[in-house]
């Protein structure tokens, strides 16, 4: 079986000697804090000295430049990037009027183009036109001419038939052939 040993149990001798420390640890700390006592401020203050002109090397040698050379990278990048991304905007405007004046001339010219379609279309169709109604004309003036005829031949034969018909009609009603007289005085009628 194992021993068991309890934590109020604490022998005399250490016990003694734990009241001995305690008595000269309050004896030496009346003056309170170390850093408020003048008989440790003069090492305080070479330390500090000593640590500020550290982080002073420090700063000023080598964090300082290196924050300013990365500063000054930024500022160039940032003015490289405005001064590109001005010339790209000057360059996007040029292009953008250089296209409008191509829409305006390709409008102009289409205008152009169509208008001179339109009379081309109408003088072709004007031409076709007058063709046409030359054609027409020669065919109405050949009617014209064709009728002339028919009509100068019909009345030609007029006088002939009126007396064929004259003599038809009398020999009819009377019975009788008309005699030459008859079919003369007719024709002279007619």
């Amino acid at each position: 079986m194992a021993s068991t040993h309890t934590i109020d149990a604490v022998p005399p001798s250490v016990e003694a000697d734990l009241h001995a420390e305690t008595a000269t640890t309050a004896e030496h700390g009346s003056g309170g804090l170390p850093q408020f006592q003048f008989e440790h401020w003069a090492g305080q203050i070479g330390y500090l000295l000593i640590l500020f002109v550290i982080l002073y090397v420090l700063v000023s040698k080598v964090f300082a430049p290196r924050l300013r050379k990365v500063m000054d990278e930024r500022a160039d990048t940032i003015s490289t990037a405005v001064a590109t991304a001005r010339q790209v905007q000057a360059e996007a405007a040029e292009q953008a009027a250089q296209a409008q004046a191509e829409v305006a001339k390709a409008r102009a010219d289409a205008r152009a183009t169509a208008a001179a379609a339109k009379a081309r279309v109408t003088e072709e169709a004007n031409a076709r036109q007058a063709a046409e109604e030359a054609v027409v004309n020669a065919r109405i003036a050949e009617a014209e001419a064709s009728i002339g005829k028919t009509r100068d031949a019909a009345m030609a034969n007029v006088s002939t038939i009126a007396s064929d018909t004259t003599a038809a009609m009398v020999e009819r009603l009377t019975g009788k052939a008309a005699t030459a007289a008859e079919l003369a005085a007719v024709k002279g009628a007619a």
